[in-house]
């Protein structure tokens, strides 16, 4: 893969849209934790390409991430669950690098949609309740490592952690603070091979520091919402954004055939 310039010419319309998208992620990860950085990446696609908006939202992930922590503070993270998933995660992340480079990543964006609609489906089959299973360290080592692949790939690495995580039972908050925790950890990984990928410059970098004036209203007002929502209800979101993510990573990975 060879670098490219994040943003071609720094106009207004690349400014709003790329405000309005960060804005976006930046409220989804103060209602859920983080995960579904993808559902605002097509905002981004408007007035760039997919590869270009990932150069410029992977340094600003770091940024929300940080300050979602301010939210999501240590008594929210299931600390049992982040020990079995984290080691997976950079394995996947470093595992995703060399497959962006060198190997074609549209099949794993099929694959995960696949799975993820599978996932979705069974839960609606079994009547959209939370079923409680135990802890699986093969599983959550499993989620972890597609979970780093697919966020360094595609930025979509929710929907495997969704997947150990929602059959858990876990609270609302510990659910959005395990989240949160675990995609700071990867976010702030992936930041440099990113960055190896594309590189800012310029107009990029001015870019990138209009959007973080989004993030703390954005994750403060996500954060609210999940304050109004009760535990079902935010169970219930987090399956149709899994759903919306997986029909994003199918799109992507049949147009990036076609394409």
């Amino acid at each position: 893969m060879t670098a490219a310039p994040i943003v071609p010419e720094l106009t207004l319309i690349t400014v709003l849209v790329a405000f309005a998208g960060v804005f976006l992620i930046c409220f989804l990860k103060g209602a859920f934790g983080g995960g579904f950085a993808i559902v605002g990446i097509p905002l981004l696609s408007l007035v760039m390409d997919p590869i270009t908006a990932g150069g410029l939202l992977a340094p600003l992930f770091v940024a929300m991430d940080l300050y979602a922590l301010r939210y999501w503070k240590p008594n929210t993270w299931s600390r049992p669950d982040l020990v079995l998933l984290v080691p997976g995660l950079l394995v996947g992340i470093g595992a995703g690098y060399v497959l962006f480079r060198f190997l074609d990543h549209h099949a794993i964006e099929i694959v995960m949609a696949l799975v993820t609609m599978i996932f979705v489906g069974l839960w609606l089959a079994s009547g959209g309740g939370v079923v409680i299973r135990p802890r699986s360290t093969p599983k959550a080592v499993a989620a972890g490592l597609a979970s780093g692949v697919t966020t360094m790939v595609a930025h979509s690495g929710g929907p495997p952690l969704a997947m150990y995580l929602l059959p858990l039972g876990l609270t609302k908050e510990v659910y959005a603070g395990t989240t949160s925790l675990f995609f700071t950890v990867g976010n702030a990984t992936k930041a440099v091979p990113w960055l190896l990928l594309v590189q800012p410059h310029g107009a990029d970098l001015v870019l990138m520091a209009i959007c973080l004036l989004a993030i703390p209203t954005g994750v403060g007002m996500g954060w609210r919402l999940h304050g109004l929502l009760d535990q079902r209800q935010i169970f219930r979101a987090c399956y149709a954004l899994l759903t919306v993510t997986a029909l994003k990573l199918l799109w992507d990975g049949c147009t990036g055939y076609l394409g």
